[in-house]
């Protein structure tokens, strides 16, 4: 009888095909738990530690699975029961409501900023916790964080402009941790006319009786469409042109009488990514909504919404940037090609280097705008103006930075990356949606000019940066470019990456000397030499890393 050949011995010390299934995501993070011993009070941290590690167990385990699973089973509208009963609702997959039990509850990531005894502690926590926490999080599953996001911050802009009676009604459903209790936010704001321009807004706010609002019209794309409340733009009747006349609204899913509120979910979007989380189109018809705020300020009141998803949108970038070098990292050691694992190939160390140096520049901006926003809370003098800057630089380049990461990851685990069973084609997919969400590049970019302009936080960045230890003759520079762009905006972008990259350099540069650690300094000097100095992309030339660093950034 033939026989068939030996099989060919598998590669010694290292797998065919690198899995990294079940590792976790805390502990393979070299620089997290040392940064948030910077970042978080002594005391909050020791009392976190267990719950990240948990956390990054999770994201690297059971939470990807079940984020891998909703993914292939997107949400499915239904308008009418078996029964011909005109009466809408969304299937969402068991391992999606599983993640929400995780966010909302075990957790508590939407109400943990607003009110004490969220996972036993007994204050409201640090913005930088829940970011931490999250960014976790958000390693195994993005779409989730949308609601996250958004419920978190429904309940800040309705805590800082809403009427006493107005949160008192609607912010313990927003804070709740029990899930039969808990309503989850949602952002009505976009329509087909009246995208990033507020101003084009259609849909109507007719005044009632009762001292509520009729909202009619159509709004085009609204994520977590059947949330328990959302803050939507309309124009109040009667209203003058421009900004001036649009409003912002609280819209209860249920009338304050219980009964379903008169606005339908017209249809669910097909989603290139984020595909386990609903958005859909919406149809108000005479819906009754509240008026929160000023009438004449809706914009700069939701604005103060569209700020908190900015800095979530910077957090998740740095997170999926984190879990494609986690990935990259971990096939680069374990796979063997030629006799060498590929991490010791002088070409495969250069192109991981490259993922590392925007993740941990994003994460570096992330913590500081969440500093920022602490301070800013607390009513520190020019706190507010650092944040309205920090917010749009990260937002713009974390975003803009992890579509490419996510893409080179996947190249490093080669065809097994372009597979729906690896974590890689959702990650990638994933990415492309924050340079989107919350306003497009350009608009974004803008954005950092107006801030600079409006807000006076040139100033204020500059003296932050000065405080940090920055190289301040590039700062100036960057300055000089910010400058330049109020007369030219189509420099919009460059000045913007310029601030990002002098900004985010100085900041590595502060936690290294913080910590005692050279090679989170020689990191900071790598992020000026490749993302801010300029080079000869024809010398032959390449100034080599020091092995210390490259040991502790792939370790």
């Amino acid at each position: 009888m033939d026989t068939l050949p030996n099989p060919l011995p598998a590669p010694i010390g290292a797998e065919a095909v690198p899995d990294s299934q079940g590792l976790n995501l805390y502990r393979a993070d070299p620089w997290l738990a040392p940064l948030l011993g910077l970042y978080l009070p002594a005391d909050l941290h020791a009392h976190l530690a267990p719950r990240l590690d948990r956390m990054g167990a999770l994201a690297g385990g059971r939470l990807d699975a079940l984020a891998a699973e909703a993914d292939r089973n997107p949400p499915v509208l239904h308008h009418r029961t078996r029964r011909g009963e005109d009466a809408q609702h969304i299937d969402y997959h068991p391992a999606y409501r599983e993640m929400e039990r995780i966010a909302f509850a075990e957790y508590g990531l939407a109400a943990m900023s607003h009110r004490g005894g969220v996972l036993g502690w007994p204050a409201p926590m640090l913005p930088a916790a829940k970011y931490a926490l999250t960014y976790l999080f958000v390693q195994a599953e993005f779409g989730l964080c949308c609601p996250l996001s958004m419920t978190d911050s429904l309940a800040r802009t309705l805590r800082r402009f809403g009427d006493p009676t107005l949160v008192a009604r609607y912010l313990p459903a927003l804070t709740a941790t029990d899930l039969d209790t808990l309503r989850q936010g949602a952002m009505f704001m976009t329509e087909q006319g009246a995208g990033s321009d507020i101003a084009a807004t259609a849909v109507q706010a007719v005044p009632q009786d009762d001292g509520s609002w009729a909202l009619t019209g159509d709004k085009w794309f609204c994520s977590n469409p059947d949330a328990g409340m959302a803050l939507v733009l309309a124009r109040r009747q009667g209203g003058p042109p421009g900004l001036r006349g649009v409003s912002l609204f609280l819209l209860p899913r249920e009338r304050p009488d219980g009964t379903l509120n008169a606005y339908r979910i017209i249809r669910l979007k097909d989603k290139l990514g984020t595909r386990s989380m609903a958005s859909g189109e919406i149809r108000l018809e005479g819906a009754t909504a509240f008026l929160v705020g000023a009438p004449e300020a809706g914009f700069k009141q939701m604005a103060d919404m569209v700020n908190a998803s900015r800095l979530s949108n910077g957090m998740r970038a740095a997170g999926l940037m984190r879990r494609a070098v986690t990935e990259a990292v971990f096939i680069a050691r374990h796979r063997m090609a030629f006799g060498r694992r590929l991490v010791e190939m002088p070409l495969m160390r250069r192109q991981l280097l490259k993922l590392v140096l925007p993740m941990e520049q994003a994460r570096s901006m992330m913590f500081q705008a969440a500093e920022a926003m602490r301070r800013s809370d607390a009513g520190e003098p020019g706190a507010y103006a650092l944040l309205r800057i920090l917010t749009p630089l990260l937002k713009f380049r974390a975003c803009r930075d992890a579509r490419k990461v996510t893409g080179d990851a996947m190249e490093i685990r080669g065809g097994c990356g372009y597979i729906e069973e690896w974590a890689d084609p959702r990650l990638l997919r994933d990415a492309h949606l924050g340079s989107i969400w919350e306003g497009t590049s350009n608009i974004v970019a803008l954005d950092v000019l107006r801030a600079a302009q409006r807000e006076g936080s040139l100033p204020v960045l500059r003296a932050h940066v000065e405080a940090l230890g920055g190289e301040m003759a590039l700062f100036d520079r960057a300055a000089a470019l910010v400058e330049a762009a109020q007369g030219n905006a189509a420099l919009a972008r460059q000045a913007a990456s310029a601030l990002y990259h002098v900004t985010s350099a100085a900041t590595i540069a502060w936690e290294a000397a913080r910590l005692g650690d050279p090679e989170r300094a020689a990191l900071a000097g790598l992020v000026l030499r490749h993302r801010v100095l300029p080079r000869d992309p024809l010398a032959a030339e390449d100034e080599p890393v020091a092995e210390a660093l490259l040991a502790r950034a792939l370790a």
